[in-house]
């Protein structure tokens, strides 16, 4: 529930739209892969000339992926210079005008103005301001709307539509940004969005003897959205924010956490589909039951799985993390189950980044 002096109340995550070069192949993988189900469809037959974009949802997760016709358009430019990756953080609001004008009168820079769309299903306002990187974020209105999507979309039901994995919600989206710039954003959040700063790592909390980074949590008032911002920090090699930055072109989206109820179904489901996750050195099961006490999964399983297990005083979560989804080492995914826990897994980082280096010495770019 939003407080009532929120200037800025958001109801939750509306959709994430990546830019990609083949946004038919791409939403065919994201459905044989992780098991979206196919929702809306806009292009040529639709009236587009210029783009087309594919919609699959699920649970409360909706992904776009969207390409371009032409050679001249925005949305090539995008993937000619950071590959396939996110360009919308789309968030659903009650009043996509009164949440344009408090961001822009507070220095945020405009995007899209706030524009009325509509068809046989009612209407959508939206709007639209900058942030890190070429990333932004569109305010979704659709209190008015009972169609697919939005309004220009049909509905997708092709005949190919593989069962789900028990994917639920988007739990965080982290971005990356470049060397000085995570106090900026963390900034603008706070000043321009209305968030608070929920937790925030130092490169003592976030490091291995070869790299390290730094990190802000920064989350709506209701808590419903949490944006982690990362910068890399100074190590020996190179970290994986900088490796990110390198190939991206600059700052972005990193990964996307999405949450289950049940993290061992799902990320057999995944694996069975072909999704590959980063793997900790085995050692770290030795000694799991002392550092997070007991619970309710069989560690032999969770081994067996490579899931990471993490206990704050709130209760224990466990995580897995994707290999990255596209050629370049950019976007990749967490699979999260919180049991109780607020947190992000800061017990975990060490083991996650010493398999994060292994994955970027086989690349060549530690």
């Amino acid at each position: 529930m939003n407080p009532p002096n929120d200037f800025l109340p958001i109801n939750g995550t509306d959709y994430v739209e990546f830019y990609v070069g083949n946004a038919k192949q791409a939403a065919h993988y994201y459905q044989s892969a992780f098991g979206f189900q196919p929702l809306a469809y806009a292009g040529l037959e639709t009236g587009l000339k210029d783009r087309t974009s594919y919609v699959i949802r699920q649970g409360k997760i909706t992904f776009v992926f969207t390409t371009a016709l032409i050679p001249d358009s925005p949305i090539a430019d995008h993937c000619k210079l950071h590959g396939d990756g996110v360009k919308v953080v789309a968030l659903w609001v009650d009043d996509a005008r009164k949440s344009f004008e408090e961001t822009t009168k507070r220095g945020a820079r405009a995007y899209i103005q706030p524009t009325i769309s509509n068809d046989a299903h009612g209407e959508v306002v939206i709007s639209g301001i900058h942030t890190y990187g070429e990333t932004v974020h569109v305010f979704v209105e659709r209190r008015n709307y009972h169609g697919v999507f939005l309004p220009g979309f049909v509905k997708w039901e092709p005949y190919y539509c593989p069962g789900t994995t028990g994917l639920q919600y988007v739990d965080h989206i982290v971005g990356n940004v470049n060397w000085g710039e995570m106090d900026i954003w963390a900034k603008f959040y706070h000043d321009v969005m209305g968030f608070n700063q929920l937790i925030s790592f130092d490169d003592t909390d976030i490091s291995t003897e070869y790299t390290a980074l730094m990190s802000k949590v920064m989350a709506s008032s209701n808590l419903y959205i949490k944006f982690p911002l990362n910068e890399p920090a100074h190590g020996i090699k190179k970290s994986q924010i900088e490796e990110y930055i390198d190939f991206y072109k600059g700052g972005g989206v990193q990964h996307v956490a999405m949450a289950t109820n049940n993290i061992l179904e799902t990320v057999a489901a995944l694996k069975n589909r072909g999704v590959e996750f980063l793997r900790v050195p085995d050692i770290y099961y030795d000694t799991l039951k002392q550092r997070v006490g007991n619970i309710d999964e069989a560690i032999e399983l969770i081994r067996e799985l490579g899931i990471l297990v993490d206990r704050d005083e709130d209760g224990y979560l466990l995580q897995i993390f994707s290999k990255p989804v596209q050629d370049r080492p950019t976007v990749f995914y967490e699979i999260i189950q919180r049991k109780g826990a607020k947190s992000f897994g800061k017990g975990n980082f060490k083991a996650l980044f010493e398999s994060i280096e292994l994955e970027q010495e086989r690349r060549g770019t530690l």
